[in-house]
């Protein structure tokens, strides 16, 4: 008997970095490794061979509960085609899926970096655009994020700014607060600061230019971590454009990806739009999904992440408490973040 598609839930992929903390943990309920700084958790991910860690095999997210479980990501690609991925290309020659989620605990400030804009990555065919967008989750009192130039900041000035080691006073300081959506086009200049718990949504590629690490040692290796100024300043987008648009409950309007803010209160039910695929981040409360041949739903608590398949047999949701969630959508018409098969080595 064939299996049907339901509402999918993954198991996180933890990732330790020097910058990371156990906010994912503390705030969000994830039993996390003991003893380590955890600074990601990979919620959805698919990415082929030798892109992250140098594997042999693919690094994709594997379905948690339900009669899929086990199954991967990339397998399901396989298996189902468009009843999961509907009308949303896939990314590059070997067929990924065209999102990656994470949560991100900045412990301390992340580098000050840039992703390549598309003529940067259609004149260089070892690096992939990336865009994304921070929904901050949390934040202790004093935090800020870097986001963007100051208005009139040029390259002969930023690039004396680098030489100089001043880089901080021409970018942008943003203090944040709990609710707070950014979005960072490619050729933004960035930086997640120390204090924050954020929700990532983005490109699934991740070609990373550091300007400026904060001067700190790698403790893995004793020395400061690699920058790439000259390869920024080839990326940054000094005009001060790629605003995100935004209307209602709509965070981010862009072309690889929509996100909406979305609450129910407790004891609501109804059907569930399955012309997706859509991504829900569970902000607050309790909530049951479950397609029509499902046996058992799908329970959704805060911290947790559920794609939700294009066909489905009948779903339903069933919010148990007061809801809030992200619903992240992938536009059907999305041009592809990259410009070659496969995208790069993700690294912060």
């Amino acid at each position: 008997m064939s299996i049907a598609l339901y509402p999918l839930k993954f198991k996180p992929r933890y990732l330790e970095k020097m910058w990371g903390g156990r906010k994912i943990e503390t705030v969000l309920g994830k039993p996390l490794p003991p003893g380590k700084l955890i600074g990601e958790s990979w919620e959805l991910c698919d990415f082929p061979p030798g892109v992250v860690d140098n594997s042999a095999d693919w690094i994709s997210s594997v379905v948690a509960d339900g009669p899929l479980a086990g199954r991967t990501l990339h397998q399901l690609v396989g298996e189902f085609g468009r009843q999961l991925h509907g009308d949303v290309p896939l990314v590059g020659a070997a067929g990924q899926f065209p999102i990656l989620i994470k949560f991100l605990d900045a412990r301390q400030d992340l580098s000050v970096q840039v992703h390549p804009d598309r003529p940067y990555a259609a004149a260089h065919p070892e690096a992939h655009l990336k865009s994304e967008a921070w929904y901050i989750v949390q934040a202790d009192p004093g935090s800020r994020l870097l986001k963007g130039l100051a208005p009139g900041t040029t390259r002969e000035a930023f690039s004396a700014a680098v030489a100089s080691g001043n880089v901080e006073s021409l970018i942008q300081s943003v203090p944040v607060r709990e609710g707070d959506c950014y979005y960072l086009p490619s050729g933004t200049l960035h930086a997640l600061g120390a204090g924050i718990l954020a929700a990532e949504v983005q490109t699934p590629s991740d070609t990373t230019f550091r300007v400026f690490d904060f001067n700190r040692i790698d403790p893995s290796t004793g020395q400061p971590r690699k920058v790439h100024v000259e390869k920024a300043l080839e990326c940054i987008d000094f005009s001060g454009s790629g605003k995100p648009k935004a209307a209602g409950p709509r965070l981010v309007e862009c072309e690889y990806f929509t996100i909406e803010k979305k609450t129910a209160r407790a004891g609501d039910t109804g059907s569930i739009d399955s012309s997706g695929p859509v991504v829900w981040i569970m902000l607050r409360g309790h909530a049951q999904l479950k397609a029509e041949d499902q046996a058992i739903a799908t329970g959704m608590r805060p911290g947790e992440t559920v794609l939700l398949p294009a066909v489905m047999k009948q779903p339903w949701r069933r919010h148990l408490t007061d809801c809030e969630w992200l619903e992240v959508g992938l536009p059907q018409s999305i041009h592809s973040p990259n410009n070659s098969d496969e995208p790069r080595r993700p690294r912060r």
